[in-house]
């Protein structure tokens, strides 16, 4: 995706290639309001080749821009036409259409099928060959998305996601098949979203702090993500982040998957853990979560701990919903019902889009982060759940 950035020479005033007596290329080189108004109706991406046109049309695109602060996604499921995973051919159609500048990207792809592509299946070639992969994924997203986005993209088992147009459209869960999403959040008054990425070799106080996990008044919502959270040392490094995370008046949900895909990764040695995510901090920002454990085995049961986040009474508009499940759970846990959960989110917030994963462990608990106070205190062990669904509300302000 192109940048907004300063018109050609040849345009740097008025449009010298309109008619002198042209009424419509004199207003459309000369009167701003006209312009701007125009422009409203011009998917991002026409409208940053729309800016280049003279400085007047460039001045209205930023004002334009300024006033895109909606969250939107884009998400596809089945099989793909081309070698690559069918979210990446889903992204650069739909990212033509989209009235946003992203400056955040949050993906999820279900791992066996983004693995698989290209010939590069793990138990047929070397780590390699799968750090080859990775890199050109992450090569065609910055293709797509603006350099100045930045991207996280989750692998993991399976995928939870609503599919793309409007919020009202029920969501689906997918624990096998080929499916994903790209959340786009662009600058938004009053909210910061800024991504995270911790190994064995950076994670110490200062680093914390640089990335505003601790000493941020602001920060509302965490969202965190570990991977080769199996291997030795894994579990104790994760509770070295949980504990200043369980004590603050933070929304916290994520939970264990399979791999993250970051733009810089160079402080890991390969097939080291670590964690990964975004923090969200701003006064408008609220949040809750609820835990569906494991004995909540049937959709009445399911429908019940889900309303609790109704009574959080969290706005419902630029909210999004995060699902955070075993990959054990889902019809296998519901009498090989499916779509329990997705459902029932659904029925009780039919305006809320709903996203997340299957993975290998869950992170979060009942919280609500609401103005200036939150409900709920546990520690870091009581954030770490096995055979769970954590539930989540995110209202963006």
């Amino acid at each position: 995706m192109e940048e907004l950035g300063a018109p050609s020479s040849a345009s740097s005033g008025a449009s010298s290639g309109a008619p002198a007596d042209s009424k419509a290329g004199y207003v459309l080189s000369n009167v701003a309001e006209v312009v701007e108004r125009i422009l409203t109706f011009v998917p991002t991406k026409a409208l940053l080749r729309a800016a280049r046109v003279s400085r007047l049309w460039r001045n209205c695109a930023r004002r334009v821009l300024k006033t895109q602060q909606q969250m939107s996604w884009l998400s596809a499921f089945g099989t793909s036409r081309y070698e690559e995973h069918v979210l990446l051919g889903a992204m650069e159609e739909g990212l033509e259409t989209k009235y946003l500048l992203p400056l955040t990207a949050l993906l999820m792809v279900d791992s066996e099928h983004f693995n698989g592509h290209n010939g590069s299946y793990r138990h047929k070639k070397a780590r390699k060959c799968q750090d080859e992969e990775e890199s050109d994924a992450l090569d065609r997203l910055r293709r797509l998305l603006p350099k100045s986005c930045d991207i996280l993209c989750i692998v993991t088992p399976g995928i939870v996601l609503t599919p793309t147009g409007l919020p009202c459209t029920t969501p689906k869960e997918f624990m096998e098949g080929e499916a994903g999403f790209s959340l786009l959040f662009p600058a938004m008054d009053g909210v910061q979203i800024r991504p995270f990425h911790f190994c064995k070799k950076s994670l110490n106080q200062e680093s914390l702090e640089e990335a505003g996990l601790t000493g941020n008044p602001d920060l509302k919502v965490v969202l965190l993500f570990g991977y080769h959270a199996y291997k030795s040392g894994a579990a104790l490094f994760l509770n070295k982040l949980l504990e200043p995370l369980a004590r603050s008046n933070v929304l916290i949900a994520g939970g264990h998957v399979e791999k993250a895909c970051i733009q810089q990764k160079d402080c890991c040695s390969p097939g080291s853990f670590g964690v990964v995510g975004l923090t969200l901090s701003g006064s408008r920002i609220q949040g809750a979560s609820v835990l569906l454990d494991q004995d909540v085995s049937s959709p009445k049961a399911a429908e019940v701990t889900i309303r609790r986040l109704k009574a959080a009474s969290i706005p419902e508009r630029n909210t999004v919903g995060f699902m955070f499940a075993c990959v054990a759970r889902g019809h296998n846990h519901y009498n090989n019902e499916h779509n329990v959960e997705a459902d029932t989110f659904h029925k009780i917030f039919p305006s809320v889009p709903l996203f997340g994963f299957f993975g290998n462990g869950e992170i979060g608990c009942d919280r609500i982060v609401k103005e200036n106070y939150t409900l709920s205190e546990t520690d870091a062990n009581g954030l770490q759940h096995g055979y769970t669904t954590v539930m989540s509300l995110v209202h963006l302000g």
